[in-house]
């Protein structure tokens, strides 16, 4: 199995489930993860990633931290510096019709939505509230575009496109798609050499589909035209990856891999939850496990059966601890001689 592993976590694209299952896999193999200094949750985004954001990296020591994936604006020669040459480097895409419908709701108190009722409202006339010099511009505009390091502002040449493609290529090993999440982890645990149960998971940070709305066909071309570079690498990249799965696995594999990861999920769904699936948060009874709430989004999250044994309840717990307290808890373990 692959243990050096770089994934560039994109905003509002299932990647906090993805974050799950790597920080499971690390803390079951005691892997080292590259954590933001003082434990935070971002890597000083949305600044482009430097090493030195990195606790107990030091240039004069060449230690190298198995696991890299809290948010970041990627810059792949700092990247270097912090993981092994051979580590595995991937990413996960979403639409950007829904990226852009999700951010609305999350990130409603960004300069560039805060003073609009609705999305509709800012896709009328954009430039009425968004400016390319606010510091949380990237919410608004090519959010993708933005985390994998590129200028969400730039303009839309074949040429521009192409070598940011080709760039995003080079420097990726695997790029995931959030809307085939279950053929995604497939294709993940094959690339890793992993086992199911190591790419096993409950959806997190995952909203109320209360406070999601419709769109018109209007307004998904606007969001298209108004996220053209979010568009092409999300086209790119689904194109490529059933390409690979074509290659490299076959449909008709897929489909039983998929089937048996999907068992999997109901069986421990059974194991681990009260009433197997996600509630809402007033609904969470244990207050470590209520993920944090943010915009006018309503963050869903689950709770335990009672009376699970040790061992179960441990690894059930990990499958539905939030991202937040499962870095911090981590981040206490991998410190706790330096720590006061």
């Amino acid at each position: 199995p692959k243990t050096d592993i770089v994934f560039l976590k994109v905003h509002k694209s299932a990647s906090s489930t993805v974050m799950n299952i790597l920080f499971r896999f690390g803390e079951t193999h005691n892997l080292t993860f590259a954590f933001p200094i003082g434990g935070g949750n971002q890597l000083f985004y949305p600044r482009h990633f430097l090493a030195r954001f990195v606790e107990g990296f030091s240039p004069s020591s060449p230690q190298r931290f198995n696991i890299l994936c809290h948010h970041m604006r990627f810059l792949q020669p700092e990247v270097h510096k912090v993981v092994s040459s051979s580590a595995f480097y991937f990413s996960i895409l979403r639409n950007p019709v829904k990226l852009m419908e999700s951010s609305f709701a999350y990130y409603k108190g960004a300069s560039a939505f805060s003073r609009v009722r609705s999305l509709e409202e800012f896709l009328r006339q954009p430039y009425h509230y968004y400016s390319p010099t606010d510091g949380d511009r990237h919410y608004a505009r090519n959010l993708m575009t933005f985390d994998f390091g590129f200028n969400p502002d730039g303009e839309v040449s074949d040429e521009r496109v192409k070598l940011m493609l080709k760039a995003i290529e080079a420097s990726f090993d695997l790029l995931l798609i959030s809307e085939y999440f279950d053929e995604s982890m497939v294709l993940l645990k094959e690339m890793l050499c992993w086992d199911l149960d190591s790419v096993v998971s409950f959806p997190l940070n995952i909203r109320d589909s209360s406070t999601k709305s419709p769109l018109s066909d209007t307004v998904v071309e606007k969001i298209k035209d108004w996220n053209r570079l979010d568009w092409e690498i999300y086209t790119h990249f689904n194109r490529t990856f059933w390409e690979r799965i074509d290659r490299d696995i076959g449909r008709e594999r897929m489909q039983q891999e998929v089937k048996a990861l999907r068992e999997r999920q109901g069986e421990l769904a059974r194991t681990c939850l009260q009433g197997m699936g996600s509630v809402a948060p007033k609904h969470i009874k244990d207050s470590s496990l209520k993920p944090l709430q943010h915009g006018s989004a309503r963050i869903l999250g689950y709770n335990l059966k009672q009376g699970l044994d040790k061992e179960t309840e441990h690894m059930c717990r990990r499958l539905v601890t939030p991202e937040l307290q499962y870095s911090s808890a981590l981040y206490k373990k991998q410190f706790a001689q330096n720590l006061p």
